[in-house]
Formats: C-alpha cells, sequence, structure tokens
C-alpha cells in the first residue's frame, strides 16, 4: 500500500488543529514514506519545520493561487486546514487536483477542516434547539444551505468528489478545547491559537465577570483538540490504506464531538474559575451589553455567531474509522480554568512588558 512516497500538500500546519494533526501524522509507523510539503507563510517556521521535523516547506500564503494550484497537483493527498473558509484558496487547490487526475489519472484525497458551524442557526441565545445532526444523515446535510457558515466551501469539495477527479473527506468539529502542546508547539512551528473557551477567559478577565449573549441557552457540540487529532489521523490512515468502504463526498462529512454543552454553562465555568483566582466576585454570567458585544466580539455578527446552537453526532467515524474519543464535556469546564490562569499569566506580562 506504502510502495513508493506518497505526496502530501499540508495547510495549516502552523495552526491549532492542523498543528496538532500534523504532528500526530509524523509519528505515523509509515512517516518515513512520507513526502510532506507544507505551505508556510513565515519564512522562520518555515525553516523549523524543515531542520528540526523534516517537512518541507514554501514560503507563502491561500492568496498565491498559482503556487496553490501548482502544489496541489504535486500531491497524491491535500490536507487543507488552514482556512474553512476561503472560496478562492479551495477553488486554487481543487484546480490542481483536477490537472492531476487528467494528466495522470491518479485519483487524490482531499482531507477538509471545516466546522459544525455550518449548523448554526440565529438563537442569539435564547433557546436550545431540539434539533440534532448525525452526520450518516446525508438528507439532512444536504439540506443545508449554501450560505451557512463554512458551507460554501464544503461544496466546493463535495462537488469535485462528485465530478470524479478526487475522492474528498470533510471533518467539522463542534467547539474545540484543550490546551495546545506538543513538538511543534514546543518548538516554535505551530501557534498557540486561541479556540474559544481562551477567548472567552480573555475576555471576561477584561470584563471583570462572565458574559452571555441572551440568555446563554444554546447549545453546541464539543470535542477536545486530542480527540480530533485523532480523527483525523485515523480518517487520513483509512483513505490511504483502506479507502474500499470509507464514505466521501456527499457521505464523507465526519462531525467531531463527544458531548455538548450550554453557551451558559461554558460561561459560568469561565466565572468560576474568574471567582477562584479573586477576579470576579460572582461566577454567573450577565446578559452583554450591545456596547460589550461590540468591544468583545466586534459586533453582533460574530456576537451571535458565538451563541448559535450547533448540535451534532460523530457517527460516521465512530462507525467507519473506529473513532473511539476518550475527552467528555466535563473536561470542558475543567480546561476552563486552565485557560483563565493562562490568561492571568498573559496579562501580567503584558502589564510588565
Amino acid at each position: 500500500m506504502y510502495t513508493k512516497k506518497t505526496s502530501i500538500l499540508y495547510t495549516g500546519a502552523t495552526g491549532y488543529v492542523g498543528g496538532h494533526a500534523l504532528q500526530r501524522i509524523l509519528t505515523h509507523p509509515k512517516a518515513n514514506t512520507f513526502d510532506i510539503t507544507a505551505l508556510v507563510r513565515d519564512a522562520d517556521r518555515a525553516k523549523l519545520l524543515e531542520s528540526k521535523f523534516g517537512v518541507k516547506a514554501v514560503v507563502g500564503s491561500l492568496k498565491d493561487a498559482d503556487k496553490l494550484t501548482d502544489l496541489a497537483e504535486g500531491a497524491h493527498l491535500v490536507f487543507h486546514a488552514a482556512d474553512s473558509d476561503d472560496e478562492p484558496a479551495m477553488k486554487a487547490i481543487l484546480a490542481g487536483m483536477k490537472k492531476r487526475h487528467e494528466k495522470i489519472r491518479d485519483t487524490p484525497i482531499l482531507i477538509h477542516l471545516s466546522g459544525a458551524g455550518s449548523l448554526t442557526d440565529d438563537a442569539r441565545g435564547e433557546y436550545a434547539s431540539q434539533t440534532v445532526t448525525s452526520d450518516l444523515d446525508i438528507a439532512a446535510i444536504d439540506a443545508i444551505p449554501p450560505t451557512a457558515f463554512h458551507h460554501a466551501v464544503d461544496l466546493m469539495a463535495v462537488a469535485a468528489d462528485t465530478e470524479g477527479y478526487a475522492r474528498t473527506y470533510i471533518v467539522a468539529p463542534g467547539i474545540i478545547y484543550g490546551l495546545s502542546h506538543g513538538p511543534l508547539f514546543d518548538a516554535g512551528v505551530a501557534k498557540r491559537n486561541l479556540n474559544q473557551v481562551a477567548f472567552f477567559a480573555e475576555a471576561f478577565l477584561a470584563r471583570g465577570r462572565a458574559g452571555v449573549v441572551g440568555k446563554g441557552a444554546s447549545i453546541w457540540a464539543d470535542v477536545h483538540i486530542d480527540d480530533t487529532t485523532e480523527l483525523f489521523y485515523l480518517l487520513f490512515d483509512k483513505a490511504l490504506t483502506d479507502p474500499a468502504k470509507l464514505g466521501h463526498g456527499r457521505e464523507g462529512y465526519y462531525f467531531a464531538e463527544n458531548g455538548e454543552h450550554s453557551l451558559y454553562a461554558l460561561c459560568k465555568a469561565v466565572g468560576t474559575a474568574l471567582v477562584e483566582a479573586g477576579r470576579a466576585e460572582s461566577a454567573e454570567p450577565t446578559e452583554l451589553t450591545a456596547e460589550e458585544r461590540a468591544t468583545i466580539f466586534g459586533g453582533d455578527v460574530m456576537a451571535f455567531l458565538n451563541f448559535t446552537n450547533a448540535r451534532c453526532r460523530a457517527d460516521r467515524a465512530r462507525r467507519d474509522i473506529g473513532w473511539k474519543p476518550v475527552h467528555t464535556t466535563e473536561e470542558l469546564y475543567r480546561v476552563a480554568k486552565l485557560e483563565v490562569q493562562t490568561a492571568l499569566r498573559k496579562q501580567v506580562g503584558n502589564m510588565s512588558a
């Protein structure tokens, strides 16, 4: 199955999800047969990738369409974890994959990081939706409007699979949580990006109390970064070694979740950590004013998006690739405390700088 080098194009190697997934892929027992090229914006990080991890690095960005197309044409597998909403970038990647298929009759593989944000509604924190979508429910996924968050790019990937020049897999996690860790992060290649929990921790620390939009009643699926990483790894391995029974295209949506939480409960967990740190008097979140929503989120679009409903079940990954997540929502609340501690250290560092 791995009789020669497998050419791989990787985007998002310096990011939160992409960095964790790449360092896991580099532990694969056949990693020495992978010829990985990463598109990286920062020249110093590119040098570190090459010198410390043996990953070829090309300096550039998703805006370099011609370069992206050329790199995709040279890859049997494209792992795209850089931007879930960049339509021109996806167009460039798919153009390269199509060229490869037409020239050498290879059917390249695309693994794309999307998100459960495609399921969001307009709850604005006022209610908990009763709609829970399984990734085995193809009709429900087909019914997602093209205008939904992330979905325009998802549909481009699905169309490529339908046309037959690529096999595409879309991974759509709920809220991802967990502290960044591992060799790529320790080496300074991957950035310790803000996830939603860390963002809330910093924002509510500055506010002096946890807050919510509306009642905070809306519900999101959640998944730990380590479980998300393992899903990517298992999917990557299966797509290369045993793809015959692996759903792809319209049947290639893989939600990632191992529980769910109300936004109120998450924000209260941050509030509890603030009280324990002596930075708030009450753990109970209060409703954010319009001015606070503008300060924290930059306006109501992102504020309301953070307090939508997005409930899903990762049935396909559990059934088809043997994914067994181990971290539960209770850990999300424990991580909230760690993120508050990190935010406190960052605040002290900024004050002393």
